[in-house]
């Protein structure tokens, strides 16, 4: 029988328990709250990087999507690399790649520079987040996996929502420059506790299989041409020859990258096998359509109290602060009910309680009191997330081989970027507009965020069957 100092020196498979699972979990939520925290402090960040760099509606898009589009595009890449080469090893790149990339950012001296360092931001975030989540699935087991599960989930909400309060306070009193520096120290300390608490895989580069290169390359350039496109369409500009040729080339490359895939077969990033079940087919478009709005969320409700409210920094993200406290003190407890019951019915109900959140902020508008129309909205968002993100995540890791872990969450995690990708690229018209005009914009995009929750939710009782207990794992 192992010893622990056998577990968690690596010298046993990886999914043994490893002797001090609390450090591990601890390592993981410092590592993704970094890519988290750094996507929602961003967003806050966005008027004042606008008026310091010169920066457009479009412009400021692209601030979101040179992040998003990389973590989106190559979090599959970043799972498989964990699964082949240990998870250890590519956790402690892709934060090393993070840190590097946000005290570039702090440096930027124009909006290109920005947006180049803010691609390296992404593309270590596409290594660290599905190898922290396989890492902590690895770590437990049963009902003691839904509970971590939803520890991680809470915290790395919580993180996302108390970034921008963070992130106002730093813009308000030192300038934008600093939310990127202060991720240098956090990277700092989740490579040392990764390094001193994580235990190493058995797989080595030798018993690697072929990387499934061209498949990272293609899911890009179709990622790219769509958000393009897509940006270009609801701009200024509107639905020109060149945003539609470039959709149209996006979807093409979409379709090379599924038959790459189903080439690739086991060695592909993204084994279409995983979606032979109607389980991860609904899993996988709940997901993209419930973190698309929740990413459109993000942007839209910091930016528009800003600039349309008068809001500090430091204000407008605090209006979020209701969602980490909500999620934090319900997600564990959510996690461990998936965990025994299963996560059908919660995938159901969540997305439609966030679909009523997102019509209540229908009441938003010039004058409007925070406590009368914001704080409802975000209220009652918060408790549809509550019920949705921790039993989603369980029924992913519940749903594959123990084998393909990192594959699958580095799917998931991908499908949940690139919901947000897709939103902000669609969000041109919000933020192109001014004045009372800006709260009309709003308003419709509000409505467009409660249809693709409410259409979450429809999907989950369709095509789920108690994903998270009953459901017979598939090995690719």
């Amino acid at each position: 029988m192992p010893t622990s100092g056998d577990v968690c020196s690596g010298r046993v498979a990886p999914h043994e328990f490893c002797a001090r699972p609390s450090l591990v979990l601890t390592t993981c939520i410092l590592a993704s709250s970094l890519a988290f925290v750094d996507g929602s402090v961003v967003n806050v960040g966005l008027p004042a990087i606008g008026r310091s760099l010169g920066a457009g509606a479009a412009d400021l898009q692209w601030v979101i999507n040179a992040y998003l589009l990389p973590l989106s595009a190559l979090l599959l890449t970043g799972g498989a690399l964990g699964d082949r080469l240990g998870r250890r090893s590519v956790l402690i790149f892709g934060v090393s790649l993070f840190g590097i990339g946000s005290a570039l950012c702090a440096a930027a001296a124009n909006l290109g520079w920005l947006l180049a360092v803010r691609v390296l931001q992404g593309t270590g975030a596409a290594l660290l987040l599905p190898n922290s989540l396989a890492i902590l699935g690895a770590a437990f087991a049963g009902e003691a996996r839904g509970r971590a599960v939803g520890t991680w989930s809470a915290a790395s909400s919580a993180g996302a929502a108390i970034g921008p309060v963070l992130g106002g306070w730093l813009i308000d009193s030192f300038g934008w420059r600093t939310i990127f520096l202060i991720n240098v120290p956090l990277a700092a300390a989740a490579i040392a506790m990764a390094v001193g608490f994580v235990p190493k895989s058995e797989v080595g580069p030798g018993k690697a299989p072929p990387l499934d290169a061209r498949g990272a390359v293609l899911a890009t350039l179709a990622l790219a041409g769509i958000t393009w496109g897509l940006t270009l369409g609801t701009g200024r500009a509107g639905w020109s020859m060149w945003a539609v040729l470039s959709i149209i080339a996006g979807v093409v490359l979409l379709g090379g990258f599924l038959w790459n895939e189903r080439a690739e077969k086991d060695d592909a990033m993204m084994p279409l096998a995983l979606f032979e079940t109607a389980n991860f087919v609904g899993l996988t478009l709940l997901t993209l359509l419930l973190y698309g709005a929740l990413g459109a969320l993000l942007v839209l409700v910091p930016y528009v109290l800003i600039e349309a409210g008068s809001y500090s920094g430091t204000a407008a993200g605090a209006a979020l602060l209701p969602f980490p406290i909500i999620m934090t003190a319900s997600s564990r407890a959510m996690g461990g009910v998936a965990g025994r019951l299963g996560s059908r019915i919660p995938l159901s109900v969540g997305p439609m309680i966030v679909a009523i959140g997102f019509l209540l902020l229908l009441r938003v508008g010039a004058g409007t009191n925070y406590w009368n129309g914001v704080f409802p909205a975000i209220v009652v968002m918060a408790i549809g997330m509550t019920g949705a993100v921790a039993p989603l995540t369980t029924a992913v890791l519940a749903s594959v081989d123990a084998r393909h872990t990192g594959s699958a969450s580095g799917l998931n995690s991908a499908v949940a970027r690139a919901g947000g990708l897709i939103a902000t690229a669609l969000l041109g018209g919000v933020l192109a507009a001014t004045g009372p005009h800006l709260f009309g914009a709003f308003h419709q995009a509000a409505i467009a965020c409660a249809i693709a929750c409410a259409a979450a939710g429809i999907a989950a009782l369709v095509l789920l069957s108690d994903p998270g207990r009953g459901t017979t794992r598939v090995s690719p």
